[in-house]
């Protein structure tokens, strides 16, 4: 009956293994990057740049408008503050208004021989200089009201454009400036995807590395459990000391520490690589590289070519282009700004044909310039800044590259020293699994102690972990080397 409760349980667990999802590395990446929230923030930063690019380009059109007014006055236009009396007098011969003596009441006499108007105290006078003394004899009225507008409600509108003809290249500047901040959006969100893509696969690799550790401490403590039957049995048949017994009892307790730690961990573990992908804490699955059986090798490429290829080095020559267009801005505020303007005006009242109240317009069109003069070297100033930001953003530029062509030869220098400790590794497994089968046939043959079998089987538990190290290592070693060479791309998205 026990045997049957036993097949039971195996092949309930195997059913269990089996139902289980099967996750390979591409798979968490691609789940990663669809459920990125920073990513998604980053799409619309690119989208957002994009836009604005595009607006930067309108302002090579004109810019059309029209505006729209309307006031009420209290008051009436008057250019009179009272009824004119206007003299009449005559048209002269030159063609400048003048008098004849039939038409003024002012007395005469001669000087000269020629006849000079006098005054109310009979004093000669020039009519020209002093024509207030001048008394004549008819006047024409003048009203006020004659010379009053009404202007209590007043309409105006005007619709026209406004034409950039020379800026001094500001306007193209600024549509270049826009086109480096969508380069570096794209550029910043290129290197979000890999920043992500590394988290993951570090992710990816420790759950991997924990569950080869799981197994082994599984594995371990079986051995001394094992150990500890045997143990056991040669205690009842007095061949080994409560001593020996103790001893294994004690390694016991300490593999099952090790195993819960283990377990504990790599729990832990899954449930940070689920959230990366977006998947539920708790959900199971196994991965597809658990053997460690799949080789990594990483496709190395001019250090040049590397170096075009990392988004750091695409964001900061976008910075430094924009730098560079910024410094032309500057310049640019030294230059005239033309523009070609044309507009309709209408407006009631208007005075186009008399003052009339009633809709009236008329086209305009003109030219408008503007030649900066002088305002305390403040353009000096400013451009001075621009050409030090750029010279700044230059020389950020030159000292990541060198930067990182340091950190490539150092990963590469890392993935042949992985390379080598995992070849080590795999000797001293062998080494330690031939010592552990002999130190078990001579612990089963009464030559070695159990002392020394424990010895052995510690010595194996340590050379097979060193061994999973080496093989993570490897893989991380590569990792790393794919992100300085520029080659840790996303994935292309399953629909």
């Amino acid at each position: 009956m026990k045997k049957i409760v036993l097949g039971l349980v195996a092949i309930v667990a195997t059913l269990q293994l089996y139902s289980q999802k099967l996750i390979q590395l591409e798979d968490c990446r691609q789940m990663a990057l669809s459920h990125n929230k920073s990513l998604l923030m980053m799409q619309e930063s690119v989208n957002a740049a994009r836009e604005l690019k595009k607006a930067a380009f309108t302002q090579f059109l004109p810019n059309f408008s029209a505006n729209g007014t309307y006031t009420w006055n209290q008051k009436n236009l008057s250019l009179l503050s009272g009824d004119a009396m206007l003299p009449i007098g005559s048209k002269m011969a030159d063609g400048s208004f003048g008098f004849t003596a039939d038409q003024v009441s002012n007395k005469w006499t001669l000087i000269n021989g020629q006849p000079v108007p006098l005054d109310a105290n009979n004093t000669p006078f020039n009519p020209k200089t002093s024509p207030d003394k001048i008394q004549w004899k008819g006047y024409a009225l003048l009203p006020k009201e004659s010379m009053e507008f009404d202007i209590k409600n007043v309409f105006a509108g005007t619709i026209g454009f406004m034409q950039p003809v020379f800026m001094g290249g500001k306007i193209r500047e600024l549509y270049h400036l826009a086109g480096y901040s969508e380069n570096l959006a794209l550029a910043q969100q290129e290197n979000k995807v890999s920043e992500l893509l590394l988290e993951v696969d570090e992710a990816y690799w420790r759950v991997v590395s924990l569950e080869n550790k799981v197994n082994l401490a599984r594995e371990y403590r079986n051995l001394i459990a094992q150990l500890d039957t045997n143990v056991s049995a040669m205690m009842e048949e007095g061949v080994a000391t409560k001593s020996e017994g103790l001893k294994v009892k004690v390694k016991l307790n300490e593999a099952d520490i090790t195993l819960t730690k283990a377990e504990d961990g790599l729990n832990l573990s899954k449930m940070a690589l689920n959230q990366l992908c977006g998947i539920p804490l708790e959900e199971t699955y196994t991965l597809g590289d658990q053997e460690l059986a799949t080789e990594t090798e990483t496709k190395l490429i001019p250090v040049d070519q590397a170096i075009i290829n990392r988004p750091e080095i695409k964001a900061l020559t976008q910075v430094e282009n924009m730098a560079k267009s910024n410094e032309k801005i500057m310049l640019s505020r030294f230059m005239p700004n033309i523009g070609l303007t044309g507009n309709y005006l209408i407006s009631n009242p208007n005075s186009f044909d008399g003052f009339k109240n009633e809709f009236g317009g008329m086209f305009t069109i003109g030219i408008v310039a503007n030649v900066p003069l002088f305002h305390f070297g403040d353009k000096f100033h400013t451009l001075n800044a621009a050409k030090s930001q750029h010279r700044i953003a230059t020389l950020q530029l030159e000292e990541t590259k060198e930067k990182m062509q340091l950190q490539i030869r150092q990963n590469s220098y890392k993935v042949s020293e992985s390379l080598k400790k995992k070849v080590s590794t795999q000797h001293n497994i062998d080494q330690a699994e031939e010592n552990l089968r002999y130190a078990t046939e001579g612990f089963k043959e009464g030559v070695i102690t159990s002392t020394d079998l424990l010895g052995a089987q510690t010595a194996w538990l340590s050379a097979k972990s060193e061994n999973i190290d080496a093989n993570i290592d490897s893989k991380l070693c590569n990792l790393y080397l794919a992100k300085s060479l520029g080659t840790l791309n996303a994935p292309t998205l399953k629909n």
